[in-house]
C-alpha cells in the first residue's frame, strides 16, 4: 500500500469514528478479507484469535513477527481501512508497546487495539496505572500520524466473567 493510499484508507477509518457506529468484521486470512470486501463492509479488523487457531495456535500464541506479517498480508489484501487486534503490544512496559505499535502501523494499518490482558493468571489484568502509561505511549508512538486509532479493549475481565459462569 502506497503512503497515499495509507493516508486514505486512514482518513476514512477515523471519518467512521466520528461518525458514528459501524460493523467490524473479521477476516483471519486474503480469503476472508476478499469476502467480506465483496461483501460491502467499510473497514474491516484483524482477529488474533482467529489466525491463531487457523495456524493451530492458542489465542496469544503467535509471535509478534508471525502477527505483524499477518497483518500486512490482511492490509494488502484490502482496500478498505484495517484495525489491527494487536494483543497485548507484545510487551508489558509501555517503552516496548511504543516500539511494537510502530512495527504495527508500518504494516499500513488505519488503528490498532491494545488488550489490557497480561496473559498471567496470577494477575490477569494490567495494574490501571501502567494500562494508562500503555496506552499513552501506543499513541505517542503514532502521533507523527494522528489520524491513526488506537484503542484499549478489556478482554480479560470478561473472560474472567465467563468463567465464573
Amino acid at each position: 500500500m502506497s503512503s497515499t493510499q495509507q493516508i486514505s484508507v486512514t482518513a476514512k477509518f477515523r471519518a467512521m469514528h466520528e461518525s458514528g457506529c459501524f460493523a467490524l468484521p473479521n477476516p483471519w486470512d486474503i480469503g476472508t478479507t476478499i469476502y467480506l470486501e465483496h461483501l460491502g463492509f467499510e473497514a474491516l479488523a484483524t482477529t488474533s484469535a482467529g489466525f491463531a487457531f487457523s495456524r493451530g495456535k492458542r489465542d496469544g500464541g503467535v509471535p509478534r513477527d508471525e502477527m505483524l506479517a499477518h497483518i500486512r498480508e490482511i492490509v494488502e489484501a484490502a482496500s478498505l481501512p484495517v484495525n489491527a487486534d494487536f494483543l497485548a503490544g507484545y510487551a508489558d512496559e509501555p517503552e516496548g508497546v511504543a516500539a511494537n505499535v510502530r512495527l504495527c502501523v508500518a504494516t499500513g494499518v488505519a488503528g490498532l487495539s491494545i488488550e489490557d490482558n497480561t496473559g498471567r493468571a496470577d494477575t490477569p489484568l494490567y495494574e490501571k496505572k501502567l494500562a494508562v502509561e500503555r496506552i499513552r505511549a501506543a499513541r505517542a508512538a503514532v502521533a507523527p500520524k494522528p489520524a491513526q486509532i488506537v484503542s484499549m479493549r478489556q478482554v480479560s475481565a470478561n473472560r474472567m466473567r465467563l468463567r465464573r459462569l
